[in-house]
């Protein structure tokens, strides 16, 4: 069985899966509560699924980019599994989380997520004839610059701000498809199916290394010594 964790934002989800066919899900908005959501959500998942949490076999988490403090939770649970049962450990980017239940279009995605002030973090990906392709690893950007780039029609997914949305649609008009909110929903279950394909091609992550992506330092800094 695999265990699959995403807390990168205000929503937060998780899934257990046999061999990619889901046995129980949720997805739910946790705010800023992720420490305490966390674990009794994932209890909740085996209460449903009733099977024993040592049948894990795989544990896959999303590694952001996203909230400092989700990411550290949810790759913190992760890490604390894949050690305790010695199964492998698969990080996925929350942008490509995000983009992939569209792959079926093989339309030019971009997922986006907040990243505060005027920036938004992107990333870029396409469904080719054989295989699921990253075009663009995820950086920061501007809805200027990011226009500006767009050249054909696209997808634009995942937890878009409304104010991003409203730039979109006036600055590409058509070339800007935005799917409803609701489908837009970053679940748990696309992590299942992208973290068992990296696994069937050996990419497999460290517990002792592996950290969450952070596209800008974290909102701590090093108190002045007078």
């Amino acid at each position: 069985m695999e265990l699959a964790i995403d807390t990168s934002s205000e929503i937060a989800s998780v899934a257990l899966s046999d061999q990619g066919r889901i046995l129980s899900e949720l997805t739910w908005c946790s705010g800023q509560w992720h420490t305490v959501d966390l674990i009794p959500a994932i209890e909740n998942l085996f209460k449903q699924a009733k099977v024993d949490k040592k049948n894990i076999s795989a544990v896959f988490v999303a590694r952001g980019p996203g909230s400092f403090n989700g990411l550290r939770v949810g790759i913190s649970a992760a890490k604390a599994v894949a050690f305790a049962l010695n199964i492998p450990l698969v990080g996925i980017s929350t942008l490509e989380i995000a983009a992939f239940p569209f792959a079926f279009t093989q339309m030019l995605l971009c997922p986006i997520h907040g990243a505060g002030r005027t920036d938004i973090a992107v990333s870029f990906y396409r469904q080719m004839a054989t295989s699921w392709k990253c075009l663009e690893d995820a950086h920061l950007t501007t809805v200027d610059t990011l226009c500006k780039k767009t050249a054909e029609a696209t997808i634009f997914c995942g937890e878009i701000p409304d104010a991003v949305i409203e730039q979109l649609i006036t600055k590409l008009d058509e070339k800007a498809i935005i799917p409803p909110a609701a489908v837009r929903l970053r679940r748990a279950s696309s992590l299942v199916l992208l973290g068992l394909q990296r696994m069937e091609t050996g990419k497999v992550d460290s517990a002792a290394t592996l950290q969450p992506l952070y596209l800008r330092p974290p909102p701590i800094t090093i108190r002045k010594v007078k």
